[in-house]
């Protein structure tokens, strides 16, 4: 069994098992009975609604032995028979240990007991001649059964489901209570919703002291997850925890039932990796049992109640259901529908909550929701929807909604979505706002001109809502339709078009907004914002920077047009983005000027857009400080104005600035949390696998860093995404250089050089013609990479780009030195390298000192080995493991000391853990759970997860339990 057994009535286990090997949540009640038990006469009665664990809780205590502290225990259960047999449970209790009795040494009055008991008289003395008084015949008895408990000591007598005991064992009961013997403690469970038992005023006055009472409450949230994740031996994620306590309602054996039924149909392994897991969840059939025969054992009227109970929501408004069940009838007064409630809450299907009646929890509701039969089910929706329209004042937009959708009233579940949304829109709740109106476009049988009308509106709330994937399929169908006007087509083509772009489809998004624009002629506001997205060159391959400013300009003309201050802010954010990607000066200034427009200012959604293009601009170039300031800037308006849409990113951006500054600690991690899980902003996910994969190779991972960098330039390529495709193949090449794969090096970056090329934008190409001239030096054919450098210096010319200009000084060092001239190399490397410190781009300002010094070295120079100290120093405050051992072999080959305690790579533990991973499985192997750990490194639990999953692939370990022995064995 697991917490609750089968509502404290057990069977046999079933495949798949769901017994949890750990009581959970009732470490204080354990404590507590036991300490009773344990200290006899005493008497105990464990109480609790059914599932609650009453069962399981006493088969903790009482263990493998069948004893409590060295105790037998006796145990006897009552059972729901018509007619009981009297006082069964207590010569069940007795006919199990009747090998312990020894005749000689009991009153004779035990005797009594052997007609009832046959198949151990042999055991018990002669019975005593027959009374003819009942009563003294009954009590001859109750002192012979008193007699067998007594010999049997020291012993705890059981008796389970006591409610269902028959009047002759409550008077036993009582009686024993009086004369309990001195070695004897009683314990009883009994459900908290049959009401008190009847003996609890003689367990009250018992000489003994009164009778302790045990209450077991529902679970809470974290120990339904716990529980969870004992049965499914995993690690369950927060969010599906969180449904399955809302389902269960804290209930053991629901949770149970809800993970036997899901284990029917998925492997346990899949059950924590499915966010979708609960949803369409089939009512487990031995609860769907338990709670119909609870509802079958009410009366007509009550059973009528709650059924309109679970058609109007989990919480009861017992108004509400009175006005329903009254309605249009004088038979049931809203006394007899209070009274009806009570009778369900007597039964254990509603109970209180917060001073609300609900029920049990969201299964039982859902079990009695679809006993009604449908055609009752519809009829009652709209009922109460009429019900609540009636009612006068603000109407529940979205319970409106939901209702007449359940009723089958297609115009007025539309009408409410509309509704619904719109005011979802007006409250800034665009998520909210998708969803009502993805639902209302769903029927089939709505008007065009409604349909139209929706997805318009569905198609700039899905931009904001994060309900691109959903609403794609909406707008493409519409599209089909015939005979569109071209503003309706021009507008749902810019708002697909936009869609596909945030799911990350570039290429797709890009031509249906070109598409767009000659049917938005007569819209000129969204003529310019479309307009304005095709202006930004960082979004797709197959259009050079020429026609990106043709559509910049075009974008200020139509926003001029428009009249709109709020246009034309987004037409100057879209110019300053476009200047500042090509290195241009003036874009600095219009962002300055731009940071202190009143019209921005009062425009927290796009000043925050603005912020965080800007700071990817400046990023881009070098300008590391400048993209902090922005990305700060960014923040704070979006957490204030709660735009969801451009946290996501922020995040993102943020992980590059850091890795850019060199603020490396803790950045793989955050690298890999960004690679792994899964972005409601599809166009952020690829630059999350690329921060990743440089990371991964920065750490000396090789063989995952190629094949994560690979992915994302195949990735980019398909869809068309300029960027991350370009600097992920200037990645490869790097990579690739560093294992002496000069050829392979030399193709990936000439092919980034190639995009950049296409696209016309030289400040781009900077770090792979750096790439590229590096790796035809080695390979002696350096010449061949002078047109190049010529040609990125012709066209940067006096850009604003510290990583850009500081490449360029590379490659010219580079050609100048194996032309022979050493001095003007040096120079150059060296104003390089100033460039990159100045600019805050720190892991390239220390491959600049590394390759400085090596070229120092190479010459005598004394200020040579300083330089590669200074490099180990930059790349050991980074843990940048692969560039450490690089650095580190350097030195050795030039006779200068390495000063580090490790000699390249990180230093390991186990399999290379890092030091994130080190921090998770020391907390982990002492027991911690996901939740904890996450709560104590200040970590997500879905992260946590990944790193715990991580630590026992690297250490060889099938479960949490081999953490200890493995981390003390080093």
């Amino acid at each position: 069994m697991g917490e609750g057994a089968i509502l404290d009535d057990p069977a046999p286990a079933e495949t798949p098992s769901c017994v949890s090997p750990v009581l959970v949540g009732r470490d204080h009640e354990l404590a507590l009975v036991r300490a009773a038990a344990t200290s006899p006469p005493s008497r105990v009665v464990i109480v609790g609604e059914a599932g609650i664990g009453k069962s399981r809780l006493v088969g903790e205590l009482v263990g493998a032995e069948g004893a409590i502290d060295g105790r037998q225990v006796l145990v006897g259960h009552c059972e729901n028979l018509r007619e009981p047999f009297p006082l069964g449970p207590v010569l069940d209790a007795i006919r199990h240990h009747a090998g312990r009795f020894d005749p000689a040494g009991l009153n004779a009055v035990a005797g009594a007991l052997a007609p009832l008991l046959p198949e151990i008289a042999e055991q018990l003395p002669p019975a005593p001649p027959a009374l003819a008084d009942q009563r003294a015949a009954r009590h001859r008895v109750f002192r012979a059964a008193t007699e067998l408990l007594a010999h049997l000591g020291p012993a705890v007598l059981v008796i389970e489901d006591a409610h269902w005991a028959d009047l002759g064992t409550f008077d036993y009961l009582t009686f024993l209570a009086a004369h309990q013997p001195p070695d004897l403690s009683v314990l009883l469970t009994a459900r908290s919703e049959s009401g008190p038992l009847p003996i609890r005023e003689a367990f009250a006055r018992a000489p003994g002291g009164p009778a302790r009472t045990v209450h077991l409450t529902p679970l809470a949230a974290d120990e339904v997850r716990e529980l969870a994740g004992r049965i499914l031996d995993a690690d369950v994620p927060e969010p599906i925890a969180a449904v399955l306590f809302d389902k269960s309602g804290g209930i053991p054996f629901v949770v149970e039932e809800v993970l036997r039924t899901l284990l029917e149909r998925f492997p346990s392994t899949d059950i924590p990796r499915r966010a979708d897991v609960l949803d369409d969840l089939d009512v487990p059939t031995a609860l769907r049992d338990v709670v119909l025969e609870r509802q079958a054992g009410l009366d007509p009227v009550a059973r009528e109640v709650l059924a309109v109970a679970a058609v109007a929501g989990h919480t009861v408004d017992a108004a509400l259901v009175a006005e329903v069940v009254c309605r249009g009838t004088e038979q049931v007064t809203a006394a007899r529908v209070a009274a009806a409630l009570g009778a369900a809450q007597a039964a254990g299907l509603l109970h209180d909550q917060d001073g609300e009646c609900r029920f049990r929890h969201d299964l039982a509701r859902q079990i009695v929701y679809e006993a009604v039969p449908a055609p009752t089910r519809r009829w009652l929706h709209r009922s109460i929807a009429e019900t609540i329209e009636g009612r006068g004042g603000p109407r529940p937009l979205a319970r409106l909604a939901h209702h007449y959708h359940r009723a089958g009233s297609t115009p007025d579940f539309v009408r409410y979505a509309e509704l619904a949304a719109d005011h979802a829109t007006r409250h800034g709740d665009d998520a909210a706002a998708a969803r009502f109106l993805l639902q209302a476009t769903a029927p089939a049988h709505v008007p065009l001109d409604v349909r139209l009308r929706l997805a318009a509106k569905l198609g700039r709330a899905a931009v904001d809502g994060l309900a691109q994937s959903e609403a794609v399929p909406v707008l493409e169908r519409v599209l089909a339709t015939t005979g569109l006007a071209p503003s309706v087509r021009g507008e749902l083509r810019f708002a697909l078009g936009r869609l596909l772009r945030q799911q990350g489809l570039a290429r797709d998004g890009y031509g249906e907004i070109e598409r767009a624009v000659a049917d938005l002629e007569e819209q000129p506001a969204l003529l310019a914002r479309a307009l304005a997205v095709l202006a930004a060159p960082a979004t797709v391959v197959g259009r050079t920077v020429g026609e990106h400013a043709e559509r910049c300009d075009e974008a200020e003309r139509a926003a001029r047009r428009s009249a709109s201050p709020v246009v034309e802010l987004a037409a100057r954010i879209a110019r300053a983005s476009l200047l500042l990607e090509q290195g241009d000066p003036a874009g600095w200034r219009l962002v300055d000027q731009m940071r202190q427009d009143d019209a921005l200012l009062a425009n927290p959604r796009e000043h925050a857009r603005a912020c965080v293009n800007w700071a990817q601009g400046a990023l881009l170039v070098g300008h590391v400080r400048r993209a902090e300031v922005l990305l700060a800037e960014g923040r704070q308006v979006a957490d204030r104005a709660e735009y969801l849409r451009v946290t996501e990113i922020i995040d993102l951006v943020a992980a590059r600035v850091d890795h850019a500054a060199g603020r490396w600690s803790g950045l793989a991690e955050r690298a890999s949390d960004l690679a792994l899980e899964p972005s409601s902003y599809g166009a952020a996910s690829l630059d999350g696998q690329l921060l990743h994969g440089t990371m991964l190779a920065s750490a000396g991972n090789t063989t995952e860093a190629l094949e994560r960098l690979r992915g994302v330039a195949d990735a980019s390529e398909q869809v068309g995404a300029i960027l991350p495709l370009l600097p992920a193949r200037t990645a490869l090449a790097q990579l690739l250089l560093e294992l002496d794969d000069a050829t392979g090096a030399a193709e990936q970056a000439a092919a980034a050089v190639g995009h950049a090329r296409d696209k016309g934008i030289w400040v781009w190409a900077a770090d792979a013609v750096l790439c590229l001239t590096e790796a035809r030096a080695r390979l002696g054919d350096v010449a061949a990479a002078a047109p190049l450098v010529g040609e990125l210096a012709a066209h940067l010319g006096q850009v604003d780009a510290p990583r850009a200009r500081a490449a360029l000084r590379g490659c010219e060092a580079i050609i100048a030195r194996a032309a022979g001239d050493e001095p003007r190399a040096h120079t150059l490397l060296s104003s390089a390298r100033g460039i990159l410190d100045e600019a805050g781009l720190r892991y390239e300002a220390a491959q600049a000192s590394e390759r400085l010094g090596a070229w120092r070295c190479d010459h005598g120079r004394a200020d040579g080995p300083a330089l590669l100290e200074q490099a180990l120093r930059d790349y050991g405050e980074l843990r940048a493991a692969r560039d450490i051992a690089r650095v580190s072999r350097t030195m050795r080959r030039y006779g200068v000391p390495v000063p580090y305690p490790w000699r390249g790579g990180r230093r390991a533990l186990g399999d290379g853990l890092s030091s994130r991973e080190r921090q998770v499985a020391v907390l982990a192997a002492a027991g911690r759970t996901n939740r904890e750990i996450a709560a104590d490194l200040f970590l997500s639990p879905r992260t946590v997860e990944s790193h715990v999953s991580s630590v026992l692939r690297k250490l060889g370990c099938s479960s949490r339990a081999e953490l200890a022995p493995r981390l003390a064995a080093g």
